[in-house]
């Protein structure tokens, strides 16, 4: 198990699926995990700190497990069977409880309990993070590889070695 950070609730541009991703920041992946419409609202809720008036089902089991003294230590996601992801809640008094996992992870933020995700699950559903930064810089690095030759490297005013402010070859401090 690998622990993971619920980085919120997205609604995917070309099916329109809702998705609660799963950040495992070690092996920089994400896992997209499809969930409906009522749990997307519960987790982004719970996520911005906004209560309702009256408990929803979540809150429910959360203050239910407050009241009768035990409480989720994590919730695991076990496995990805045929495009449904399976969770376990793991309570304080050693119980496992099978979960849908967009429940699990509910009741996780509401409880501010860590969530572990198989190893193997971040391996066959997790999709590579890219930050946008990151790949422009690579890519500029591509472009200087592409067009740079061996002088670049050692002749003055090469793409590591700015030439001399005045254009010229003197240095600066040289007489004109």
């Amino acid at each position: 198990m690998v622990p993971v950070e619920v980085l919120g609730v997205r609604q995917q541009q070309h099916d329109q699926e809702i998705v609660v991703l799963l950040l495992d920041a070690a092996a920089n992946l994400a896992v997209p995990i499809v969930i409906g419409a009522r749990e997307a609202s519960a987790i982004a809720m719970a996520q911005a700190g906004l209560v309702t008036p009256r408990p929803m089902t979540h809150d429910l089991l959360r203050d239910l497990l407050g009241a009768v003294g035990v409480e989720l230590e994590r919730v695991e996601i076990v496995a990805l069977d045929g495009g449904v992801f399976f969770a376990e809640l793991i309570l304080s008094n050693g119980t496992r409880l099978d979960s849908r996992a967009s429940d699990a992870i509910a009741l996780a933020v509401r409880t501010g309990s860590p969530v572990l995700c198989s190893a193997e699950v971040v391996a066959v559903a997790g999709v590579e993070v890219v930050d946008v930064e990151q790949q422009r810089e690579v890519e500029r690095f591509r472009d200087f590889l592409d067009h740079a030759t061996a002088a670049d490297f050692t002749a003055p005013g090469g793409p590591h070695e700015p030439g001399p402010p005045n254009g010229g070859d003197r240095p600066d401090d040289a007489p004109p």
